[in-house]
């Protein structure tokens, strides 16, 4: 996950807004709307340092204080934002160059959480926003310990374990349940937050937070829905199958009172906090007659590969592409595995401190294949982070937050068989009759996790319009999972609860459809990667390690940034102007035949 750049601003950078703010006396026109904006770049550059060091510390360190050093300081910068964006807003009226026009825009939609013009309640907004996120960083799970004395409390790396480890239905149910304990008390502070965050956004012209967040994609926001359910509609049918023969599976693992032939599949059944993504149970659903294949997360441990070996086997990728190593700060300053002496966020995210080389990763990393996954997405951050570094302030992000989240992941996919054998960690390359097994842990987390990537901003955005309800909350996103990923809560909730919040994403108020978004891009990049590299086979089987035609294409993307529409930095990259789930449609084409077969004479869908 990128921790996003957000616009950071102290004493100074508040002074020193009041005063670019009160010299925009006279009617406007394109020479000051440029002036403003160099200076509003010039001093927003210099001040977000200081917020995202404090970001740092509180989510590496925490505490009372360093909550409250965060809060602080993310308060004094959502203030200087909503007072610079809320000036902006003279040159509204006036025809500007489409470059500067841009950047206006991304002006506004700096914050994921815009205060509101009152102080007061902006302190409070931040205060709300800092402390969900650092309750869902210490959350435990709490109960009489095994042997009768005490209590024993579990976070959620421990919980997870549970989910991946164990096959009794019993011991599974209690891990996800204490989970979606944790986030019961924030509740009411949501419900507060989603107040005060959509008073912000109104403030700044727009109809609601959600739409807010839907004007980020270079096209009107209802345009944004629309796109979405496009491509969910380009890729359900694969996941439909998907679903269908996972069902089926764990139908004979766990019995039909458990799981029925033709209905929704209980969450706590895959592996996965959130069943967003299933490869943990891939052993229950392999193929039964299933060719030689290989064990990633085996080949990782019998290598003896330590969490900062994984992550220099990922810079190694795109490095063999071009790219320069990463400085030395990043080895030294990252967080690598989890402290035994403090709380931290493990969530996985990569920072950009200064906006130049202190570039960071923190992971709580395990040696398995997820964390290999996960590192080499994170480490795509941070190339991304270094390549636009060039570009003016407001420009230096992605082209959509879409293809920040999946540059890192096109690399992963890279991560073939034939890339194994060459550094080393497989001895020999299967053969094509392993292809369906490779598909289906594949398609285990990148398919499974569709509509999930869709269905949490759904729900966000239902609630920032108020469609729905806080007395609806829980139903609301209940009634989604069931719509879209065909999964059931294990049992009977609530509006005494509040699930949602059991999600980092939410608790943290980070946009989701990035990463629904990302999922299509990431496989577009790949085949466009692939093409590039001149390899002409199955899709599936394309890695493109070591090829500078292909790192030069990826690095002209990267170092576009947000400098265009993301439409045209797309086409460059593509040679396709939208936006195309095909490109996984090919790349699983075969286990979808395989899947269809396997599900001849049982129901699809529920």
């Amino acid at each position: 996950m990128l921790i996003r750049r957000r616009l950071r601003a102290g004493v100074f950078g508040l002074c020193f807004s009041a005063h670019l703010v009160s010299a925009q006396t006279a009617g406007p026109t394109v020479a000051k709307a440029t002036r403003f904006m160099a200076q509003a770049e010039s001093t927003l550059a210099l001040l977000s340092v200081k917020v995202n060091q404090a970001q740092w510390v509180q989510q590496n360190f925490i505490t009372e204080d360093t909550e409250a050093l965060s809060a602080a300081a993310q308060n004094d910068f959502g203030v200087a934002v909503q007072r610079l964006a809320m000036a902006a807003r003279r040159f509204d009226g006036i025809t500007l160059p489409a470059s500067l026009r841009r950047k206006f825009l991304l002006l506004k939609l700096s914050l994921a959480a815009p205060p509101p013009a009152n102080a007061q309640e902006a302190a409070e907004l931040t205060t709300l926003t800092v402390g969900m996120d650092a309750d869902y960083g210490r959350g435990s799970y709490c109960r009489p310990a095994p042997s009768g004395t005490g209590e024993e409390c579990r976070q959620l790396g421990a919980l997870s374990r549970v989910l991946v480890e164990s096959r009794n239905p019993g011991e599974l149910l209690d891990a996800w349940q204490g989970w979606h304990r944790i986030s019961v008390p924030m509740r009411p502070r949501y419900q507060r937050f989603v107040e005060l965050t959509n008073k912000g956004a109104r403030g700044m012209g727009f109809a609601d937070a959600g739409a807010m967040w839907r004007a980020g994609y270079d096209m009107p926001p209802d345009e944004l829905s629309k796109e979405a359910d496009r491509l969910w509609e380009q890729v359900k049918p694969l996941y439909l199958s998907l679903h269908a023969y996972v069902r089926t599976r764990l139908g004979e693992q766990y019995g039909s009172a458990l799981v029925t032939r033709d209905g929704l599949i209980p969450a706590h059944l895959f592996g996965n906090m959130w069943a967003q993504e299933w490869g943990n149970i891939y052993p229950l659903v392999a193929p039964k007659a299933a060719a030689e294949t290989f064990d990633l997360t085996k080949l990782l441990q019998a290598k003896g590969t330590d969490a900062k070996g994984m992550a220099r086997t990922a810079e190694a990728f795109f490095t063999s592409l071009g790219f320069a190593a990463l400085p030395q700060s990043f080895w030294s300053r990252s967080l690598f595995t989890k402290p035994v002496d403090r709380e931290v966020v493990c969530h996985a995210s990569a920072s950009d401190i200064d906006n130049k080389e202190d570039l960071r990763i923190k992971m709580c990393i395990e040696i398995n294949a997820e964390d290999f996954v996960t590192v080499h997405h994170e480490e795509g951050h941070s190339f991304y982070q270094r390549a636009y570094q060039n570009q003016s302030f407001l420009h230096q992000n992605g082209a959509n937050d879409g293809f920040h989240e999946a540059v890192g992941d096109a690399i992963a996919l890279a991560l073939t068989p034939e890339y194994l054998k060459q550094v080393g960690l497989l001895d020999r390359i299967p053969g094509p009759e392993g292809d369906v097994s490779l598909l289906l842990r594949q398609a285990m987390d990148k398919v499974a996790f569709l509509p999930f990537g869709l269905l949490v901003d759904q729900w966000r955005w239902k609630v920032f319009s108020g469609e729905t309800r806080p007395e609806a909350y829980n139903a609301s996103w209940w009634a989604l999972r069931a719509k879209y990923q065909g999964v059931a809560p294990p049992l009977p909730r609530s509006e005494r609860d509040f699930d949602p919040a059991a999600k980092y994403h939410v608790a943290a108020n980070v946009p989701y459809t990035r990463y629904f978004l990302a999922r299509v891009l990431q496989f577009q990049f790949y085949r466009a990667l692939c093409r590039e590299a001149g390899f002409t086979g199955p899709l599936h089987r394309c890695t493109f390690y070591g090829n500078k035609a292909a790192g030069a294409k990826l690095a002209a993307m990267l170092e576009a940034g947000a400098s265009r529409p993301w439409q045209e930095i797309l086409l460059a990259m593509t040679g396709e102007r939208r936006m195309d789930g095909g490109a996984i449609i090919e790349y699983f084409a075969p286990l979808k035949v395989w899947l269809d077969e396997q599900n001849r004479g049982q129901p699809v869908g529920w």
